[in-house]
């Protein structure tokens, strides 16, 4: 399964959320996402023993669509910067899949 690349970008402060539609590589069909799992973490490096979890949401199993959501409490308290993301499934089976990562930019808010 080919891994879907995209960069996000947080405000400090408020309110995060987006939406990912997942595809099946070998046939171009929006990947089936019945009897699936899903979660996603925000860290400052691959390595980094710290982490952000996202609030992660299958909202459409059969069109393959992901949401992954922060509140603004959560998202005051990361520092700004560059950090890394990923979104995982796994199946009632327990295989396990990276279907996106990217970079995050947390850009720092004004109004508070």
């Amino acid at each position: 399964m080919a891994v879907f690349v995209s960069n996000i970008v947080i405000e400090q402060g408020f309110d995060f959320d987006t939406t990912f539609i997942l595809e099946d590589t070998t046939t171009g069909d929006y990947l089936d996402l019945t009897n699936y799992t899903v979660s996603s973490q925000l860290r400052k490096t691959y390595t980094s023993s710290s982490a952000v979890s996202f609030a992660s949401t299958i909202t459409n199993a059969q069109l393959g669509q992901v949401q992954i959501s922060l509140g603004s409490a959560t998202t005051l308290d990361i520092k700004s910067g560059r950090y890394v993301f990923d979104v995982k499934i796994t199946s009632s089976g327990g295989s396990i899949s990276k279907v996106v990562e990217g970079s995050a930019l947390v850009r720092p808010g004004v109004t508070r």
